[in-house]
């Protein structure tokens, strides 16, 4: 039997960072000019977010400073590629994995806009083969992470013997918008942090890690406004309904058990929640639903409190942390992520 298996799970962060009770003073300093009420409004979403540290790309003091659109996606290539090369490297010399012994490389990333993708560079960087297979994913937002674990899979369950490295690079903090006052800019700037992360997956015999039971999308119906960003002169303009926990919680019945039962198993049957957490209130609306079953998803919560949401890369951190656990044969894992579209990926993972 050829089975997809997720051998390692490495993690690159920013050389900047600040503590959120660090922040909050260039938080008034931005919004001097706002009425009192509004500042105030914010600063409690800040202090309420969840998050007690975020990294960034660049100092926060240039992050809140007059910068282009051009400026800050010029930073952003720099910064991607650098990250990029680094936790590919260290995710390589992990598993003893060689760099031309790669078969296929996906990098994930929709913060910032580059052409070549992210790929090409580290082909040149660290010498993989000529003929590697590139899948650059730039449009799937905070669901593009486990939307490359399923594109991996479906690569290696048709080809035996073969290895994928998953790369995601993620900045949230080049695309603030400076003059947009609305909650929307708000809320993801009170959630959001930068960081990168890779994961490596083999159909090779002897390879070690949990295995990909399956996986599947589920697509919301007419719901392409919840989520994304819109292309200003200003850059990458957020887009966030507030609505989205509320409609996670009404799909949430449909998106988890058929799938589960898709596979001869159920949410009781499952033992670890592997969820990206999107923010404070999707982090609650899943714990309500869970909570009465015995589950818990401490790991996406402590993912959230120490580096914030990554975007697509943030469900991997969660993920490399179920990694480092003891687990025992046979237990399963539950991946899940929100993207937009709107949609959910769903990975089942078997130990």
């Amino acid at each position: 039997m050829n089975y997809t298996r997720i051998v390692s799970v490495t993690k690159e962060l920013p050389k900047y960072y600040r503590e959120t009770k660090e922040i909050l003073p260039l938080v008034e300093f931005w919004l001097s000019g706002q009425e009192e009420r509004f500042t105030r409004k914010v600063i409690k979403i800040f202090e309420g977010a969840a998050v007690d540290k975020r990294y960034s790309i660049m100092p926060p003091e240039e992050v809140f400073s007059a910068t282009t659109f051009e400026d800050k996606n010029r930073i952003y290539v720099r910064e991607v590629k650098r990250m990029g090369e680094n936790v590919l490297r260290n995710a390589l010399h992990k598993s003893k994995w060689q760099a031309d012994s790669l078969d296929y490389i996906i990098t994930v990333s929709c913060t910032g806009i580059m052409i070549p993708s992210l790929d090409a560079y580290l082909i040149n960087a660290l010498g993989l083969r000529k003929d590697v297979v590139r899948l650059p994913v730039t449009e799937m937002g905070c669901a593009a992470g486990v939307s490359g674990l399923i594109y991996a899979h479906n690569f290696l369950k048709s080809n035996p013997g073969k290895r994928i490295a998953l790369i995601s690079v993620e900045s949230p903090t080049a695309t603030f918008q400076l003059n947009d006052f609305s909650m929307a800019n708000m809320v993801s700037a009170a959630i959001f942090g930068d960081g990168a992360a890779c994961v490596l997956l083999s159909s090779e015999e002897h390879a070690v890690g949990p295995k990909i039971v399956g996986e599947e999308m589920y697509h919301f119906k007419d719901a392409t406004h919840m989520m994304g960003f819109d292309l200003t002169n200003h850059g990458l303009k957020m887009i966030l309904d507030p609505a989205v926990p509320e409609t996670i919680a009404n799909h949430f019945e449909d998106i988890v058990h058929p799938f589960l039962k898709k596979y001869k198993t159920s949410i009781n049957d499952v033992d670890h929640l592997i969820f990206h957490p999107g923010g404070k209130k999707i982090v609650q609306t899943v714990e309500s639903l869970f909570g009465a079953l015995g589950k818990n998803i401490d790991d996406t919560r402590e993912v959230l409190r120490l580096y914030g949401n990554m975007s697509s890369a943030t469900v991997l951190y969660v993920l490399e942390r179920f990694l480092e656990k003891p687990i025992p044969v046979g237990e399963q894992g539950l991946i899940l992520s929100f993207g937009p579209g709107f949609s959910a990926q769903r990975v089942l993972i078997e130990w």
